[in-house]
């Protein structure tokens, strides 16, 4: 489906600005540097939300050869990995309204586009989510696989921090788009940070409707790609405990 941008109204625009201005206060001392670059290589601006034909995917193309495409609401699972695999990220149309500013039960534009999109001007970490996903498909039909791979996304492209300048900062689109969590996450006391491991991650209970645990900590994004040509061995591994 098309983006349908003239549907956006005033209101809408008003909800981005408010959202996108709150995080940018935060956002530069605690984010990634590739995150934060990827806004400015994106066209990303408080004004207005981002146009993804005119604008975001052109951009993209150039640098990644990636490009956003719209969906309503959440995709199946195996039509999601089928468009990461062909290079497309799927982002929901619809966005929160003023009353939503806080809490969400599903993503909405805001998260699936300011949240993730950045990151897809980075050639490792799109190399690392189209080989994810071409592994996943293999998998598709098994349902304990299904679950682990889910937890592999979870834990690092919507959870995961990254290691910079000996700094930890966050880059997980989860974390990113939350006005709370983006700082629970690096300053509270309450959770683990601990080094990116794929069978800790499959190990690990996913928390959907609370601030997590544990995170898990990558040095940098050619890790979590390289870190794949290991991780159907350890998937095998996993899914023998539940045969």
């Amino acid at each position: 489906m098309n983006q349908n941008y003239n549907i956006y109204t005033l209101a809408d625009h008003e909800v981005w600005q408010v959202l996108f201005e709150r995080q940018m206060q935060k956002l530069p001392a605690i984010a990634s540097e590739a995150y934060l670059e990827g806004i400015e290589k994106a066209g990303f601006v408080a004004d207005h939300i981002p146009d993804f034909e005119r604008e975001t995917n052109h951009r993209l193309q150039e640098l990644t050869g990636w490009s956003v495409v719209a969906c309503e609401g959440l995709v199946p699972i195996k039509e999601f990995f089928e468009l990461l695999a062909d290079k497309k990220f799927p982002a929901s149309t619809w966005l929160r309204t003023m009353e939503q500013l806080e809490y969400l039960e599903e993503p909405d534009m805001f998260h699936d586009t300011f949240g993730h999109v950045p990151l897809l001007t980075n050639q490792s970490f799109c190399d690392f989510l189209a080989e994810f996903s071409i592994i996943s498909l293999k998998y598709i039909n098994d349902e304990e696989a299904v679950k682990f791979l889910q937890k592999l996304y979870w834990f690092t492209v919507e959870f995961g921090l990254i290691r910079e300048r000996n700094k930890l900062k966050i880059y997980g689109g989860g974390i990113i788009s939350s006005s709370g969590e983006s700082v629970y996450s690096l300053c509270s006391g309450i959770p683990e940070r601990v080094p990116y491991s794929i069978e800790e991650i499959l190990k690990t209970e996913v928390k959907i409707d609370a601030y997590q645990k544990k995170y898990f900590v990558i040095e940098s994004y050619e890790q979590l790609f390289q870190s794949l040509k290991n991780f159907e061995e350890i998937l095998e591994r996993q899914l023998l405990v539940y045969q």
